[in-house]
């Protein structure tokens, strides 16, 4: 019986360097939220809710 070993692509260095850029830029704008007092009162009436 014949297996067939299917290999994929090699992945584009621009698209590898796209997506660690669109990655990073996602991870800075959450920690952006985070030096916002609001922002941590929201979420903590929000976590304090759910009990």
């Amino acid at each position: 019986m014949p297996t067939s070993s299917i290999t994929p692509r090699p992945q584009p260095s621009w698209q590898r360097g796209l997506a660690v850029s669109a990655a990073i830029l996602v991870l800075l704008a959450v920690f952006a939220l985070y030096t916002q007092p609001s922002f941590m009162v929201l979420l903590a009436d929000q976590v304090w809710s759910c009990f």
